[in-house]
């Protein structure tokens, strides 16, 4: 399995192109202009299948115009943050400068679905506490496995709570979910730098009491 990350838009959002060694791959939470990951994936044959969103907040999904006029791929949105895809908040849609004005067309994602792009199998881990949709994905294959953690998990931090449908206590059981994962497991977050659960494990301030290693 391989990806690249393309910080994006105005807030710097991780935009990832996850593509297994056949080509086939897809796009999570598309933040801004898509034209150098257009150019990076032409350059090497990878056909963007999916385009998938860990939640509905405007700076990642923003770029989805752009990004459906460059690959045309079908959407997939967290059930819960399907409104926020559809009826952008204006004041963000002001701050951020996106010219995006919602859209329906997508397919919505619960907890468990598993979608399939290539030879990757990519499960929806539902993980609200950010907003109500809040969702992980775990990309594996025979190579090995990636979490993308949209702004439930970062490096050394977990997403904040106090915006418009946030919930801390739902957040700690999102993050004692993730716990149940294996150590090696490489996380991506939606912004920052890449690690693992291991290093959160071991690091991460916020991470739940009782789910920690010596």
């Amino acid at each position: 399995m391989n990806y690249k990350r393309f910080p994006l838009g105005p807030l710097w959002t991780n935009t990832y192109l996850v593509w297994d060694d056949s080509g086939r791959g897809f796009l999570a939470d598309p933040a801004g202009d898509p034209g150098q990951i257009d150019e990076f994936a032409r350059a090497r044959g990878i056909s963007v299948e999916k385009i998938l969103l860990t939640h509905g907040h405007l700076d990642h999904a923003g770029g989805l115009p752009a990004v459906l006029e460059r690959f045309g791929a079908p959407v997939y949105v967290p059930e819960k943050d399907a409104s926020l895809v559809a009826s952008p908040d204006p004041g963000a849609l002001e701050w951020m400068g996106y010219d995006f004005k919602g859209t329906d067309d997508f397919s919505t994602l619960r907890d468990g679905d598993v979608l399939e792009v290539g030879c990757m199998k990519v499960t929806v881990l539902a993980t609200p506490g950010h907003t109500p949709g809040s969702s992980c994905y775990l990309a594996e294959e025979e190579s090995g496995s990636l979490l993308l953690s949209g702004d439930t998990l970062f490096a050394r931090s977990v997403g904040r709570t106090d915006l418009p449908g946030g919930d801390p206590d739902m957040l700690d059981r999102s993050i004692l979910k993730l716990a149940a994962l294996p150590d090696g497991l490489q996380v991506l977050p939606g912004h920052g730098p890449e690690t693992t659960i291991g290093a959160e494990r071991k690091h991460n301030p916020f991470w739940p009491d009782g789910a920690t290693t010596e």
